[in-house]
């Protein structure tokens, strides 16, 4: 693949009428709220299949939340390769190509497509979701309906959709100088940091001396936040994105035990026996405080830019603190979801002074390596359609 010289939008060609967004705008933003629409799918397929395995048990490979999961994944991937064919057709005809369209263009098999960076990624993620899809139907064939995350179709799936989620944060970045943009990055941000810490289950049979759910989690939300808000420069950017996670986790919180109490009468399948009262698996697992966690990194932020302090500093300062505020605040979430005991949603054990200490500790580290790191991709994502900067708002 090699990069393909792109031109602003006020190249040749026939001008936008007056008070009317051009039109390879409007067609940008249908294409990244397709992609967006489609993981919002996935996201919501997943999660009521969860509680479905938690609450009435393993059935056949095709099921409603299967399909809700899969057809989320092909609305994801369909919307970027009619993206993809889009550029492609345009690069043909001699038109100029927009990067804050998808991003800069990518000459693909020998330049026989066109590809806006973020919508191949996205079409990447989706394409390898569905073939993953093939895979678990195999996986299950041999072995059983498993009712766990971690297992290796399951972890492909995972990485699947938050590679096609990573393309979505490519092409609403790109598109940051337009309110569209900014909001659907906003918006895109969270369904990201909700599927990403669960590919960290992978790691749980090596006995790592970390819980590395705890660890991804600390790590992408204090990580993808930071980066949204340096990406975009705006106020209340990190408050956005952990307002628009807090309302995503109140959703699933509700609606995926009522779905699948509601698919399973449809179907005239009996709940577990030994049906607890215990909170929804997905929802428990994504933080609940994050509000406070980006209040402290909108704070620090806009002292340190206030103040002068170096901007190659501030990122790890603000991450480190962001990243105790979370560590400590999944101590909490355990405590008052599972009352201190048995392991809670991040599958750790009773609070204690050693606990406390120690995931303030890790929160300190895994959040100053996320600061390090969100500053670095911010300047990626802006550097991928510098454009933007001077369109208009």
């Amino acid at each position: 693949m090699e990069s393909v010289p792109a031109s602003t939008p006020t190249g040749p060609g026939r001008p936008s009428p007056p008070g009317r967004p051009p039109r390879p705008q409007r067609a940008g933003a249908a294409g990244a709220y397709a992609v967006l629409a489609g993981a919002l799918m996935s996201l919501i397929g997943t999660s009521w299949d969860v509680q479905w395995h938690v609450d009435v048990g393993p059935d056949t490979f095709f099921t409603l939340p299967h399909l809700v999961l899969y057809s989320g994944s092909a609305v994801a991937g369909i919307a970027a390769l009619v993206m993809v064919l889009r550029a492609t057709f345009a690069q043909r005809a001699g038109r100029p190509a927009d990067p804050t369209v998808g991003g800069s263009p990518v000459r693909v098999l020998g330049g026989t497509f066109t590809a806006p960076l973020g919508y191949l990624v996205a079409g990447t993620g989706g394409a390898l979701f569905l073939l993953y899809g093939l895979l678990d139907l195999w996986w299950h064939s041999l072995y059983g309906f498993d009712a766990v995350l971690n297992s290796p179709p399951h972890i492909a799936l995972f990485v699947s959709i938050s590679l096609t989620m990573l393309g979505g944060v490519i092409v609403f970045s790109a598109a940051r100088a337009r309110r569209w943009g900014r909001i659907g990055l906003v918006l895109t941000v969270p369904v990201l940091l909700t599927f990403t810490p669960i590919t960290f289950g992978a790691f749980n049979g090596l006995g790592l001396p970390v819980d590395p759910k705890f660890a991804g989690t600390v790590f992408f939300a204090v990580c993808l936040v930071l980066m949204s808000a340096i990406t975009l420069r705006h106020r209340w950017v990190a408050l956005s994105v952990a307002a628009v996670l807090g309302v995503l986790q109140l959703f699933l919180w509700w609606f995926s035990p009522w779905a699948a109490k509601f698919y399973a009468d449809y179907v005239g399948l009996p709940l577990r026996d030994n049906l607890r009262d215990v909170p929804p698996e997905l929802a428990a697992g994504m933080p609940m405080f994050m509000l406070a966690a980006a209040l402290v990194i909108e704070a620090l932020l806009r002292l340190g830019r206030g103040r002068g302090w170096s901007a190659r500093r501030l990122p790890q300062l603000t991450g480190a603190a962001g990243g105790v505020v979370v560590g400590l605040s999944m101590i909490v979430q355990t405590s008052m979801l599972r009352g201190g005991a048995g392991g809670g949603p991040m599958g750790r054990s009773a609070t204690s002074a050693t606990t406390v200490l120690t995931d303030a500790i890790l929160g300190l580290a895994f959040g100053a390596l996320a600061g390090y790191l969100a500053a670095r991709f911010a300047v990626l994502l802006r550097l991928n359609a510098p454009a933007a900067d001077q369109e208009g708002r």
